[in-house]
């Protein structure tokens, strides 16, 4: 009697649950779009949205009043936590990295036309004399508190922020028991658990077509991922030609010039989104050969990179256990 109540109460119960499916929202931030599809039994749209939103208000370098900008224009050091975590991860990743990461390339950024700010006229110079102000090593944190060396630094988080905030709307899922989901904003991502078909996540890597308005999107390859995140970097979306000379976002913290080398374009796989980030940024600084140095002794990443081949062509090389995500090679 006892056992057929006990299964008559679970049943009830059961009954009670609010049911779980798949829910898809899509909205604009960070001056793009986002995509998130993820099971559970309500909409959590206006949550998201407010949640992105004030990381918004922390991090973009294009709201005057947001913390990072305010450190920018020295009226504040103080920070907040989205800052601090950025920033910590910012630092673990420009030492491993050997300095190819690089907040600080704001400055640089911003001269060669890609900031938040008007392109200024450039000379070597000119060049020389923002690299006195360049390194992460001229900052640090004093409890709350951000520290420059001097007054002329400023910081650029849209390497690494974008990610951060993948990482943080996925944290929010979590917190509400999602265990599937998929959380995507301009590009980088991070997954949880099975898609809709209880398959992993398929996600499609783009060829590096110079194709700022994405008009012509083609794809590399096809990857299933499940309890990863993914990033990619590459100057095939933002730069401009002057003078029939192609000008890339990528600047290095090195020299304080756009990068040109044979690497088109890296993705990378890691636990965390904000990781993933910072690392394919510093990749496109550092070149196939050096990076591919760090993710083979990095039990937490992997890369798949497309270096220009012969002709139009293209040459691909990816980390050694990348290959077992491939699902449909193009």
């Amino acid at each position: 009697m006892r056992l057929s109540i006990l299964l008559l109460v679970t049943v009830v119960i059961s009954a009670c649950q609010p049911k779980k499916k798949f829910q898809r929202n899509e909205g604009l931030i960070f001056g793009t779009i986002y995509h998130m599809t993820y099971e559970a039994p309500q909409d959590l749209s206006d949550t998201i949205q407010s949640t992105l939103n004030a990381f918004d208000w922390s991090m973009s370098t294009y709201k005057e009043e947001s913390v990072i900008s305010k450190l920018n224009r020295n009226v504040s050091n103080e920070t907040d936590i989205y800052f601090r975590q950025v920033f910590n991860k910012a630092l673990e990743i420009t030492k491993e990295t050997s300095g190819a990461f690089d907040m600080t390339v704001a400055p640089l950024v911003n001269a060669w036309g890609f900031g938040f700010s008007k392109k200024d006229s450039l000379t070597d110079g000119g060049i020389d004399s923002i690299m006195t102000f360049v390194g992460m090593d001229m900052l640090q944190l004093n409890g709350t508190k951000l520290v420059k060396q001097k007054p002329e630094i400023m910081l650029d988080g849209s390497a690494i922020a974008k990610g951060f905030a993948v990482d943080v709307v996925a944290d929010l899922l979590e917190a509400y028991d999602v265990d599937n989901y998929m959380v995507e904003i301009g590009g980088e991502m991070r997954v949880k658990g099975h898609n809709p078909k209880n398959t992993a996540w398929r996600v499609g890597i783009d060829q590096p077509i110079d194709d700022p308005e994405v008009l012509n999107r083609q794809l590399q390859e096809i990857i299933g991922i499940s309890d990863l995140a993914l990033a990619t970097s590459g100057n095939y979306r933002n730069f401009y030609i002057k003078d029939g000379k192609k000008y890339a976002h990528t600047i290095s913290p090195f020299t304080g010039y756009p990068i040109n080398h044979q690497l088109l374009g890296v993705s990378v796989l890691a636990s965390d989104c904000m990781s993933a980030d910072a690392y394919a940024t510093a990749f496109m600084v550092l070149g196939y050969e050096q990076s591919i140095a760090i993710v083979e002794k990095n039990a937490d990443l992997e890369a798949y990179f497309i270096l220009a081949g012969s002709g139009d062509g293209y040459e691909i090389k990816m980390s050694t256990g990348f290959s077992k995500y491939l699902i449909d090679k193009l």
